[in-house]
């Protein structure tokens, strides 16, 4: 039995990568440490219906203030990946059996907490014949049975290994927002994103829009990694032509020294370029800064997306 609170039994494929050493934290990406009656009361229900969630899998510096508020992001389909990116922090290996009541479990939750904005992610099932698309697909379902005025967000793997049809059995369960990170620029794939393809993760956002012109797509970068400007504003002009909808921008941070380094910490002042240069080019939704993750506040975005489309349509007509 793996003991993933291990590092070299949760990251069994970094273990023998040479360490790189952790800098100091600028002030502005530091945070409060978790805890209070909101966060405890979260950590309860997530435990009580055995659920994963991302922001734990993955350290997010957010957990803290996010849980304190009744949210978190849930990952399904287990908490082991079948890839290994050298900047992420959940666990690789084989992954268990699909649970079937998973996405009772999490529609349960959803009620429980009262969320009127829901992120549902998971790991990469690359041992699926569909990827784990059906799971999503069940999923919202369950979530819209239970709890019909939760607007849900998915973030989604890329289904690589996966025939073309399974991104419909996703698309036909009508989330509001559909998710997949290009996590950084193509250049750095081999060393950040080696299992994944660029090109591809492109195509499946863009494809999305095809299938569903009105569904809000998404997706998000990390910096820090070693890219330039000039590189996270081609990432931009790409996600434009595949119809990108809301473009994240966040600080990498290094989980282990097994991880990818961070090259450097970007200041708040270029997170402010960046997300003036992404409006200029004509994104709905940007949210640019050291701590955006994903899910971060992702239920408020996700009306000011809505209210931003709206003004966007009235200023068209």
């Amino acid at each position: 039995m793996r003991d993933l609170k291990l590092p070299e039994e949760r990251h069994p494929e970094k273990a023998h990568r040479k360490d790189n050493a952790q800098p100091k934290k600028p002030s502005w990406i530091r945070v409060r440490a978790p805890g209070g009656k909101g966060y405890a009361e979260t950590h309860k229900i997530m435990r009580e219906n055995k659920l994963s969630t991302v922001c734990e899998e993955a350290a997010c510096p957010n957990a803290g203030e996010c849980w304190s508020q009744g949210h978190a992001t849930m990952m399904i389909m287990g908490e082991i990946c079948t890839r290994g990116c050298t900047f992420c922090n959940v666990a690789t290996g084989r992954p268990d059996d699909l649970d079937v009541f998973e996405p009772g479990r999490v529609a349960d939750a959803v009620k429980k907490l009262g969320l009127n904005h829901v992120v549902i992610t998971s790991v990469d099932r690359d041992d699926l014949e569909d990827g784990g698309a059906e799971h999503f697909a069940q999923t919202i379902r369950a979530i819209r049975h239970k709890s019909p005025d939760t607007t849900i967000e998915i973030l989604t793997p890329d289904f690589l290994k996966c025939d073309t049809s399974v991104l419909e059995t996703v698309v036909e369960a009508k989330p509001d927002v559909f998710n997949h990170n290009l996590e950084t620029v193509p250049g750095l794939y081999p060393t950040v994103r080696p299992g994944a393809r660029y090109f591809h993760s492109l195509r499946l956002l863009q494809r999305v829009k095809e299938l569903d012109p009105s569904m809000f797509t998404k997706s998000g970068i990390m910096v820090g990694l070693g890219e330039d400007a000039q590189g996270v504003r081609q990432v931009m002009d790409d996600m434009r032509a595949a119809n990108v909808d809301f473009i994240t921008i966040g600080q990498y941070l290094q989980p282990t020294p097994k991880h990818h380094a961070v090259e450097r910490f970007v200041h708040p002042d270029e997170f402010k370029d960046y997300e003036k240069a992404a409006y200029g080019k004509g994104f709905t939704m940007v949210s640019a800064t050291p701590l955006t993750r994903s899910s971060y506040f992702a239920g408020n975005d996700f009306e000011r997306l809505r209210a931003n489309r709206e003004a966007q349509l009235s200023g068209k007509s």
